[in-house]
C-alpha cells in the first residue's frame, strides 16, 4: 500500500508521501478497520460490568442495553454523516470546531484525550491484576509497566502495527462472544450435546419476580450502569482517516453498527439472563459470563473468561493509546496543542503525541497505586461523564453541519441521519435526560461523577475561551495539507 499523509482538518485528504512531519499515513487495511469497527463496541466493561446491571434491573437490563444501544446507533449515524462527508483524524472534535466554534473543538478534544489517558491507567491495572494471578512472581506494578511499554512500542512503530495488533485482539473478542452466544442458545434450547442446564430457559425472563422485578425505574438506573461500556464506538471514525478510502470505511462502519450492538450486547446479555435466574448468587460473585459458563459445566470457565477479559483490556489499551494520540495530533494540527504533537516520523507516526499520552498514563498508574482513594479516584470520576458530553457535542455539530454540507457539498452526503432534524433533537433530549438522571443517583456515585466531570469540563472550556481571546486566530496550516 502506498503511504499517504493525512491531515486533521475537516475536509482534508491524503496527499503524496512526504518527509518526516508530512502527516499521518494510510497504513490501515480494510480488514484492520473492519475489526476495529466490530471490536470497538466490545469493551472490557461488557464482561466485568454487566453483573451489576443485571442485579439492579433483572431481566429488564435488556431494555437498558437496548435503550443505550439505540442512543449509540443514532449518535454514530450523525457522526458517520459528518465523517463520511469530511474524513479527518480529529473526527467529532474537528467537526465541533467547524460547526460550533474553536472553543468546542478545543474543549471536547482535550476532554476526550483526558478520558482515554485515564482509561490507560485503569486498563493497565486491570490487566496487571490478571497477569499477576497467573504469574505471581512478577509484581502487579511490573506487569502494568510491561503492558504499557509493549503497546507503546507497538503504536510507535507504525499505524499498521497498531492495526495488526487490534485485528487479533478484536478478533479474539468477537470469536469468544459469538461462541458464547451459540453455545448458550443451544443450551437454552436443550440442544447442546452432553450438557445439562436445569436452570436454563426462557422462563427466567419472567420468573423470579417478573421481567422487571425492581420496577420500571430500574431500567433507567441500568442505563447509568451500562452506558459507559459503549464508549469506543467512535474510534473507527478516527482510524478511518488513516485508510486508503476513508469515506467508504466510515460509511461501511456506520451502516453496520446496528447489527454489531444487537448481536454482541443484546445477544450475549440475553443468553446470560436465560441461562441463569437474574438473582442467582453466582452472577454477583463470579461475574455474569463466568457464572453462565459455570452453569453449563464448562471446565476452567473462570480462566477462560480471564483470558478473554485480558484480551479486551489489551485491546482497550491499544486503542486508547492510539485514540488519545490521534486526538492530540489533531489538536496540534489546529493549533490547540503544542506544535510538536502534529509532527510525524517517516512512518507517519505522531511520536510526541503518543509519548505525551503514555506519560500521563504512567503518571495515572502511579496515582492508582499510591493514592487510589483520592487522586486516582478524582481522575476516574472526573472523566466518567465525558462519553455523554462527546455524544451531545456530536448531536449539536450535526445539526449545524448538515445544512452546511447540503449547501456546499451535497454530493458528500453518502450517509444521512434519519428523520433529520427531529431524531437529532430527540437524541439530544435523551442524553440530557440521562445526565439529569445521573444527578439523582447517589447510590452508585453517578451524581459525584457528573459533578466532577462538569467541573473539569468547565475548566477546559474556560481555558479555551481565555486562549482564544489572548492568542486570537490560530496559525495558518502548512502548505503540505491540501483541500479536496
Amino acid at each position: 500500500m502506498t503511504s499517504q499523509p493525512t491531515t486533521a482538518k475537516a475536509g482534508s485528504s491524503p496527499g503524496s508521501h512526504g518527509e518526516p512531519g508530512g502527516g499521518l499515513q494510510a497504513g490501515l487495511k480494510d480488514r484492520h478497520l473492519s475489526m476495529i469497527a466490530i471490536g470497538g463496541v466490545i469493551g472490557a466493561g461488557l464482561f466485568v460490568g454487566s453483573s451489576s446491571g443485571i442485579a439492579t434491573a433483572g431481566p429488564g437490563i435488556l431494555l437498558s442495553y437496548a435503550l443505550v444501544g439505540t442512543l449509540v446507533v443514532l449518535v454514530m449515524r450523525m457522526l458517520g454523516e459528518m465523517s463520511a462527508a469530511n474524513p479527518t483524524s480529529g473526527s467529532f472534535s474537528a467537526h465541533a470546531d467547524r460547526a460550533l466554534g474553536r472553543w468546542a473543538g478545543f474543549s471536547i478534544g482535550w476532554l476526550y484525550w483526558f478520558f482515554w489517558v485515564v482509561v490507560l491507567a485503569v486498563e493497565a491495572t486491570a490487566g496487571a491484576v490478571i497477569l499477576e494471578g497467573w504469574i505471581p512472581a512478577v509484581p502487579q506494578w511490573a506487569w502494568a509497566l510491561i503492558v504499557m511499554v509493549v503497546l507503546t512500542a507497538t503504536n510507535l512503530v507504525s499505524v499498521g502495527s497498531y492495526g495488526e495488533f487490534e485485528f487479533w485482539f478484536a478478533g479474539i473478542k468477537v470469536v469468544a462472544i459469538a461462541a458464547f452466544i451459540v453455545i448458550g442458545a443451544l443450551a437454552v434450547l436443550g440442544l447442546l450435546p452432553g450438557v445439562q442446564a436445569p436452570q436454563a430457559g426462557v422462563s427466567n425472563l419472567t420468573d423470579h419476580g417478573g421481567f422487571l422485578p425492581n420496577g420500571p425505574g430500574a431500567i433507567l438506573l441500568g442505563v447509568l450502569l451500562v452506558v459507559f461500556s459503549f464508549m469506543g464506538s467512535e474510534i473507527v471514525t478516527l482510524a478511518a482517516g488513516e485508510t486508503a478510502n476513508p469515506r467508504q470505511a466510515v460509511t461501511k462502519a456506520t451502516n453496520s453498527v446496528i447489527w454489531r450492538i444487537a448481536v454482541f450486547y443484546l445477544g450475549s446479555i440475553f443468553v446470560v439472563v436465560t441461562l441463569l435466574p437474574w438473582n442467582d448468587k453466582s452472577i454477583a460473585d463470579k461475574g455474569s459470563y463466568v457464572a453462565a459458563l459455570d452453569s453449563l459445566g464448562i471446565a476452567h470457565a473462570g480462566q477462560i473468561m480471564n483470558f478473554i477479559v485480558l484480551t479486551s483490556v489489551l485491546s482497550c489499551l491499544n486503542s486508547g493509546l492510539y485514540t488519545a494520540s490521534r486526538m492530540a495530533f489533531s489538536l496540534g494540527e489546529r493549533g490547540d496543542a503544542p506544535a510538536a504533537f502534529a509532527r510525524t516520523t517517516a512512518r507517519g507516526v505522531p511520536m510526541a503525541a503518543i509519548l505525551a499520552s503514555v506519560v500521563f498514563g504512567f503518571v495515572a498508574v502511579f496515582f492508582n497505586y499510591a493514592y487510589p482513594d483520592s487522586v486516582f479516584l478524582f481522575l476516574v470520576n472526573s472523566s466518567g461523564a465525558v462519553a455523554l458530553f462527546v455524544w451531545l457535542v456530536i448531536c449539536f455539530s450535526q445539526l449545524r453541519l448538515r445544512k452546511v454540507i447540503e449547501r456546499e457539498q451535497p454530493d458528500r452526503l453518502v450517509v444521512r441521519m434519519w428523520l433529520y432534524p427531529y431524531l437529532t433533537w430527540a437524541t439530544i433530549a435523551l442524553i440530557v435526560f440521562v445526565l439529569g438522571y445521573m444527578l439523582t443517583d447517589t447510590q452508585h456515585g453517578n451524581r459525584d461523577i457528573l459533578l466532577l466531570s462538569l467541573l473539569v469540563a468547565a475548566v477546559v472550556v474556560g481555558i479555551s475561551l481565555v486562549k482564544e481571546k489572548v492568542l486570537g486566530a490560530r496559525p495558518e496550516r502548512s502548505a503540505s495539507h491540501t483541500e479536496r
